[in-house]
C-alpha cells in the first residue's frame, strides 16, 4: 500500500500574472468553522461581501456578488445570461483573452464581429466607436487589462459611446480589479467581471461580478426558476438562460433576501473573499493603487537598468503586469526554470504569438511588495549572468532602490507590508 506524506508545499515568491501570493490573513480566515449557507450568521457575511464589492468596483449597482468558479465562470455567467441566439456582439481583440470572450459568445449563439490590433498595442477608442456604429451590436465585450501582453485598454470614450448608442458594455476586469483604478459607474460600464486570484490576493475559485439595471432588465426577461424549486409564483420564460449554474437571474435570488436554494455556497471561499475585500478597504483604494504603481515603477527601472527591454506600448502599460522581451540567444524557459529551482521565484511566459518571446512579471495584490520586487530582480539578474547574457551587473537593484528613495523624498513613505501611505492634504 502506498503511503502518502503530509502535504508540505515549497514556499515560493510568486510573481506571475496570477495566481499570486495570498495574504496570510485571508488564509487564516479560510480556517474559520463552516456555517450552513442559510444560517443568518452566514447570510450576513454574504451581505457584507456585497457591500464591500460595491466599494471595490466603485459602483452603486444593486448587484455585486461572486459567482462560484474561477474568473472564467464570471465571464460565462454574465455573457450567457445576456446573450440570446442571433444577438450581435462586437469583441475588440488585443491579446489572448479577447479570443476567450469571442469563443464564449459564439458558444451561446451570438453573431460575433471581431476587430484586432497587433499584440502589444491597444485600440484607439475612436476606431472601436466607429465599428460600433457600423455593426450596431447588442453587446460590446472587451478586456480592460490584457495580461498576455501587459496592455490596458482605455475605456472612458468607449463607455460613453456605448451608452449613447444603447449598447451594453461588458468588461473583463479580471486582472485589474483591486490593483488599478476602475470606476465602474463613472466609466459607464454595464457589466464588469473580476477575479479573486489576481489583485484581490484571494485563492482562485470565485469571480466577482457587478452589473447595472440595464443588464438586469435583459436578464429578468429570461428568468426561469428550475423545476424542482418552482412555486406557483415563480417566473417562467420560454427564452430561459442556457446555463442553469451560471443563470444570473437565479443567482440574484440566491444573493437577495429570497435566498433561492440554487447551489451550495463555497463557504470557506466566501470567508476568504470577505477578508480580502476588508483588507483592500482597510488599506484604501487610492493607497492600494499608489502601492501597485510604485512597485511597477521600481520593477521597470530595474529591468531597464539590467539592459532588458519592456515589451509593448508603454503608454498603455498595465501597471500590475510587466512584459519583458527575452534577449536573443536566451532560452526563456531555461531562465524561468532556474529562477524557480535556485531562487524559488516564479515568473510567467506568454501565449500564442508571444510564446517564447516575452516573460511576464506580475506584481499584484499581496505579491506587490518591495521585498518581492527586489527578489525577482536579483533572481533574474543572477540567472541571466549564469546563462551568459551580458547584464549591467549591480545596476538593477540600485535603480529600483532609487525609485523607492525618490518616493520617500516626495511625500510617500514605505511602512509595514509595503503600504504606501499618502499624507492627507
Amino acid at each position: 500500500m502506498v503511503k502518502y506524506t503530509d502535504l508540505n508545499v515549497p514556499l515560493r515568491t510568486i510573481m506571475t500574472p496570477g495566481p499570486v501570493e495570498v495574504d496570510p490573513r485571508v488564509l487564516r480566515a479560510m480556517t474559520t468553522p463552516i456555517l450552513g449557507q442559510f444560517d443568518p450568521a452566514f447570510t450576513n457575511i454574504m451581505n457584507e461581501t456585497m457591500e464591500m464589492l460595491r466599494a471595490v468596483f466603485q459602483t452603486d449597482n444593486q448587484w455585486a456578488f461572486p459567482v462560484d468558479g474561477t474568473s472564467r465562470a464570471g465571464l460565462e455567467a454574465v455573457l450567457c445570461s445576456m446573450i440570446e441566439p442571433g444577438d450581435k456582439v462586437l469583441v475588440p481583440i488585443y491579446g489572448r483573452f479577447g479570443y476567450l470572450l469571442t469563443e464564449i459568445c459564439q458558444r451561446y449563439g451570438a453573431e460575433v464581429t471581431t476587430m484586432e490590433v497587433p499584440w502589444g498595442e491597444v485600440f484607439d477608442p475612436e476606431v472601436v466607436i466607429k465599428k460600433i456604429h457600423e455593426v450596431s451590436p447588442k453587446i460590446v465585450a472587451i478586456v480592460h487589462a490584457e495580461t498576455s501582453t501587459s496592455c490596458m485598454q482605455p475605456l472612458k470614450e468607449i463607455g460613453e459611446a456605448c451608452r449613447n448608442a444603447d449598447v451594453l458594455l461588458v468588461v473583463d476586469a479580471v486582472a485589474s480589479l483591486g490593483g488599478v483604478d476602475l470606476k465602474v459607474d463613472e466609466l459607464k460600464l454595464d457589466a464588469v467581471i473580476g477575479g479573486t486570484q489576481k489583485c484581490l490576493s484571494v485563492p482562485s475559485g470565485l469571480a466577482p461580478v457587478t452589473y447595472n439595471k440595464r443588464v438586469e432588465e435583459v436578464i429578468n426577461k429570461r428568468k426561469s426558476i428550475e423545476l424542482g424549486l418552482k412555486t406557483s409564483q415563480s417566473e417562467f420564460s420560454n427564452n430561459r438562460i442556457m446555463s442553469n449554474y451560471f443563470d444570473l437571474a437565479q443567482l440574484q435570488d440566491y444573493w437577495s433576501p429570497v435566498r433561492l436554494n440554487h447551489h451550495t455556497e463555497a463557504t470557506s471561499m466566501q470567508y476568504a473573499l470577505r477578508e480580502g475585500l476588508r483588507i483592500i478597504l482597510e488599506e484604501g483604494l487610492e493607497n492600494r493603487f499608489a502601492r501597485h504603481k510604485l512597485n511597477e515603477q521600481a520593477l521597470v527601472a530595474g529591468i531597464k537598468a539590467m539592459g532588458l527591454d519592456i515589451f509593448g506600448d508603454e503608454k498603455h502599460k498595465l501597471p500590475v503586469v510587466t512584459a519583458i522581451e527575452i534577449p536573443v540567444g536566451i532560452d526563456g524557459e531555461e531562465v524561468r526554470a532556474m529562477m524557480l529551482e535556485d531562487f524559488e521565484v516564479e515568473i510567467a511566459s506568454s501565449f500564442g504569438p508571444l510564446h517564447g518571446k516575452i516573460w511576464r512579471i506580475g506584481a499584484m495584490g499581496y505579491s506587490s511588495r518591495k521585498k518581492n520586487i527586489l527578489h525577482v530582480l536579483s533572481a533574474l539578474e543572477g540567472t541571466l549572468i549564469r546563462k551568459g547574457f551580458n547584464v549591467n551587473r549591480g545596476e538593477s537593484l540600485q535603480a529600483a532602490l532609487n525609485v523607492y528613495d525618490e518616493y520617500k523624498k516626495t511625500g510617500f513613505e514605505t511602512v509595514e507590508a509595503d503600504k504606501i501611505i499618502i499624507p492627507s492634504m
